[in-house]
């Protein structure tokens, strides 16, 4: 396939046939390796697909170039979409392919009276931090240690394991406007940084969690300091969402340099 440019443009549709079910598992695999054992294969997507599940992708003319993938149930007693996976191709990333997967995602949910949409996600990885919370305006639910068990489902979860945020999409009202125009993230600078140290947590009203730029590069180049990296958040998520703090915003920071978490304690 030729190189992506900046003026194509991917349509965003249901995959519906089973050439469209194999591309989806074969872009899985691309995404998180041959020895990805999560995987979800061609029949579980197309019953998803029948039973009320959201499975889309973007395509470049018959190419599959990014998917999304959830199923719809009741959670707590309401009715809720849990998006399980979404994965964009390496050469079509940070172009906003993801963010339009979800927006497909969220207008099929509110066409069926869905109104909520949860998730998870690694805190360590900028990049999806930036989406969900920035872009998407989902809010952190809880910070879940192993949440896939504490062997790693592939090779991205090698070394550092599956810890994960819960995030829940208020996909009715303001909040996400308001995010994508920019008018609620501010910067707490002078805020303390909570980096890789043993250093006591500091009890202040509202605290800023380091994480790289880029943890898939630092896993490959340095993976002790990667460890030390899920160590250190993973000490300060357990550590303020159970005493009444938040997490209100995200500041993906410079290229090089690290992102951090606003975590404010809540009125």
């Amino acid at each position: 396939m030729a190189p992506a440019t900046a003026h194509d443009t991917p349509a965003i549709r249901d995959l519906v046939s089973h050439a469209d079910f194999a591309a989806c598992v074969t872009l899985q695999r691309t995404t998180w390796g041959d020895d990805f054992r999560e995987l979800v294969p061609p029949a579980m997507l197309q019953v998803s697909a029948k039973m009320g599940g959201i499975v889309a992708g973007a395509f470049m003319g018959e190419h599959l170039i990014g998917f999304v993938y959830g199923i719809t149930g009741l959670r707590n007693g309401r009715l809720a979409h849990w998006s399980h996976m979404l994965a964009v191709a390496d050469s079509w990333r940070d172009r906003g392919i993801g963010q339009r997967l979800k927006d497909y995602q969220r207008a099929a949910l509110l066409a069926v009276g869905i109104d909520r949409m949860i998730w998870t996600f690694d805190p360590l990885v900028a990049r999806n931090a930036h989406l969900n919370l920035e872009r998407l305006g989902a809010r952190v639910l809880e910070y879940v240690r192993d949440m896939y068990g504490d062997n790693p489902m592939s090779r991205t979860d090698s070394v550092i394991g599956s810890d994960r945020f819960v995030v829940e999409w208020t996909l009715t009202g303001g909040g996400t406007a308001e995010r994508r125009n920019g008018g609620t993230t501010v910067s707490h600078a002078s805020a303390p940084t909570i980096t890789v140290s043993a250093d006591p947590l500091p009890e202040e009203p509202v605290v800023r969690v380091a994480v790289p730029g880029d943890i898939q590069a630092l896993k490959q180049r340095d993976p002790d300091q990667a460890l030390a990296w899920r160590a250190s958040t993973r000490r300060a998520f357990e550590h303020y969402l159970p005493r009444g703090y938040a997490v209100a915003g995200f500041e993906r920071g410079a290229p090089g340099s690290h992102a951090a978490y606003r975590v404010e304690r809540l009125p």
